[in-house]
């Protein structure tokens, strides 16, 4: 049996005080459940602090594939694992197309996150128009292919994968759980292709306008392995429920 994974994606949002409220909320709610979240670097300290002992994980939304040096502005995976950081998101849909990160720089992200010891999420996904083209296994597979093709298939045990259809992230649009369960078959076999045993054991979450309403029948699809939560996860009871329901 694969285990499933939440993990809330609080991308930049959040303050102190905030955090500290939200924290103290879905600590004592979510003991045994697997859960991360991965909150803006100005606050690994906090979150270090407060989950510290608990069930729930905590990581960043992004990571350097440097691992030191004259790179103004960035942060490297021995910076992360100062605070204790068990995962880091790469290759979010928002640093593809916001950022301008390249397949291939988010394959030296993925290395550079394994490599460290830290458990990456790796986000993949298609776009409204490549859905409409009928291209969104073609998207999927080169995105996977370019970490596949420098870590291999066998790093994918040490890894999550995220698939995130682009249109239904912060649309209030969500895929359908058959719409999901299809790519995510898709991804598994793909994977099942170079290597079976790695495949059965590959978590592989749903991100996408996750809801508390929606959560259970996404979870319940048999290749949805949790999720990749944003907006939801800002809201405790949300976050628990969305958490439940995975569990489940």
């Amino acid at each position: 049996m694969r285990k499933k994974l939440v993990a809330g994606n609080w991308k930049m949002h959040g303050s102190l005080a905030e955090n500290a409220a939200l924290l103290a909320a879905i600590k004592p709610a979510l003991t045994g459940i697997e859960a991360a979240v991965c909150v803006p670097f100005p606050y690994l300290g906090q979150a270090q602090a407060a989950l510290a002992g608990s069930s729930i994980a905590w990581g960043a939304q992004n990571v350097s594939e440097q691992a030191k040096g004259a790179y103004t502005g960035e942060v490297s995976t021995s910076m992360l694992l100062d605070f204790g950081c068990k995962y880091v998101i790469v290759g979010h849909s928002e640093r593809r197309s916001l950022y301008g990160e390249s397949d291939e720089l988010v394959a030296s992200k993925y290395m550079a996150a394994q490599s460290a010891g830290l458990t990456p999420i790796l986000c993949v996904g298609e776009s409204l128009d490549e859905r409409e083209s009928g291209v969104t296994e073609a998207v999927v597979a080169r995105q996977l292919d370019a970490v596949i093709k420098v870590a291999g298939v066998a790093s994918l045990a040490k890894a999550v994968v995220a698939y995130e259809p682009v249109w239904a992230i912060g649309t209030g649009k969500t895929a359908t759980p058959e719409q999901a369960q299809a790519v995510h078959a898709y991804i598994r076999g793909k994977v099942a292709a170079l290597d079976a045993g790695v495949a059965a054991q590959l978590i592989i979450q749903y991100g996408g306008s996750v809801k508390a309403v929606n959560a259970a029948e996404l979870m319940a699809q048999p290749d949805i392995d949790g999720g990749l939560i944003g907006g939801a996860s800002l809201v405790a009871d949300e976050f628990i429920a969305i958490c439940r329901a995975a569990a489940k």
